[in-house]
């Protein structure tokens, strides 16, 4: 079937968003480039051009955003823009660049590249460590319990990266960027492109973008298979961003999925994401209880009964 002019139009979103965001972080306002807080503005201002888009040209009318998907997802995102964000940088980050000071560690070959090989590589810093993060997450039964209420969502929106627990929003955020000496805006700009691929990698958006850019980049395609009710399909397609990695660790796979969830499809409330990976001790718990109950309860009848004269 032939592309419509809106299809065709939707498809170059994404790779002329990534430009946008590069040319500004290049050529923006000098005040404006070396505010941290630009960052905490751009970075929402992303996830809701996206939003905007899933209204203009959407994929499946099944994953349509509703009050309760958008408060739940703005919930997740004020969370890892500040709890999460918080633990990241007082947990990991400054202990990390205390770390690099006092061993004396210095990157100046970083800080000489080309400005946008600095982006690529933080980029593929990144992303690496969220590759191995993210795998890991599905071959072993603790880190599982962190990442499966992420499974657990019953359709895809452009805020639905940041949905999760949060130990594994914390688990993936982690990176060992601090050890370079990355110029402050390239790291910005590799914040703001890797936001643009992974908020389009969850986007209920009619966007297929050229095979150049799905070569290299993770898309809705990629991810919604990874999100599919089948197991099989949950493990391939880790890449949040690069998907590029998947295709060198030979994790890739070509498909892509409608229906999204895990179990009975059952959509897990905030509280429940929450608990999720400490369910089986609670679960443990309560049969212990049971158990001794009973145990009492038999006892007491026993000591009831009657006895023979």
């Amino acid at each position: 079937m032939q592309a419509s002019l809106k299809d065709k139009v939707f498809n170059h979103i994404p790779p002329a968003m990534i430009a946008a965001v590069l040319l500004f972080w290049a050529f923006g306002p000098e005040t404006l480039l070396k505010n941290s807080w630009t960052l905490t503005v751009t970075s929402p201002l992303i996830v809701m051009a996206v939003l905007a888009l899933e209204w203009l040209h959407e994929r499946h009318a099944g994953w349509r955003m509703n009050k309760q998907e958008f408060l739940t997802d703005l919930y997740y995102s004020v969370l890892s823009a500040t709890v999460i964000a918080w633990a990241s940088e007082k947990l990991a980050e400054a202990p990390l660049t205390a770390a690099k000071a006092s061993l004396g560690i210095s990157t100046p070959w970083v800080a000489q590249m080309p400005w946008l090989a600095q982006v690529a590589l933080a980029i593929f810093v990144l992303e690496f460590g969220q590759y191995w993060m993210h795998r890991l997450m599905h071959n072993w039964t603790p880190f599982w319990l962190t990442h499966a209420p992420h499974h657990h969502i019953t359709q895809l929106n452009a805020a639905k990266g940041a949905v999760g627990n949060p130990i594994e929003l914390f688990l993936i955020s982690l990176s060992v960027l601090a050890l370079f000496d990355f110029d402050q805006t390239a790291l910005f700009a590799a914040f703001n492109t890797m936001g643009v691929i992974s908020v389009f990698a969850h986007a209920n958006v009619r966007a297929d973008p050229p095979i150049w850019y799905s070569f290299f980049f993770t898309t809705i395609r990629h991810h919604s298979l990874h999100h599919s009710t089948d197991y099989e399909s949950t493990r391939c397609n880790y890449g949040n961003s690069l998907i590029l990695l998947d295709r060198i660790f030979g994790t890739y796979r070509e498909g892509e999925g409608v229906l999204v969830g895990q179990d009975d499809r059952r959509r897990l409330s905030i509280w429940e994401q929450t608990l999720f990976p400490f369910q089986p001790l609670i679960d443990k718990c309560h049969s212990r209880k049971k158990v001794g109950a009973g145990t009492a309860e038999s006892t007491e009848n026993d000591q009831n009964e009657p006895r023979p004269a």
